[in-house]
């Protein structure tokens, strides 16, 4: 089974306002076979500091379908990571864990694998150090 690799994408939402306005464009890049969603949660601390989360299920009863791969049936996502979020939350905020393949990458990955070849590190350079490094100004 051709795979590629596999993201968890931590998203913070100011204030549990949490919406439901980031499924569209999530079904873009589902629809357009860039990735493929494993499992989706979402983590919240309310005003007296308790934690709480929304499942796949709560997600979309709350705000539509959710569009989760075929073969998944999400549960990479658990009650380990809500804990593990959940601590560093500030009451009255909340997040959207994400797991998501890189399925634009797996034929590559999967060339990799036939010609022998080993992975031997993988790193993400976050947005802002990319824009910075990009800009103009930044290279005076």
């Amino acid at each position: 089974m051709e795979i590629g690799p596999v993201d968890v994408l931590v998203v913070a939402f100011p204030g549990n306002q949490f919406n439901g306005a980031i499924l569209p464009a999530l079904s873009d890049l589902v629809s357009a076979g860039t990735v493929r969603l494993l499992d989706l949660l979402f983590v919240y601390k309310d005003a007296d500091g308790a934690v709480g989360a929304l499942e796949l299920d709560d997600i979309a009863a709350q705000f539509g379908p959710v569009p989760l791969a075929e073969d998944s049936t999400g549960g990479l996502l658990d009650a380990e990571d809500v804990e593990e979020v959940g601590v560093g939350l500030e009451p009255n905020s909340s997040v959207a864990l994400l797991c998501w393949e890189n399925s634009w990458a797996a034929p590559f990955v999967a060339a990799l694998e036939g010609s022998g070849a080993r992975l031997l590190d993988q790193a993400r350079i976050p947005r802002e150090a990319v824009l910075a490094a990009l800009t103009p100004a930044s290279h005076n």
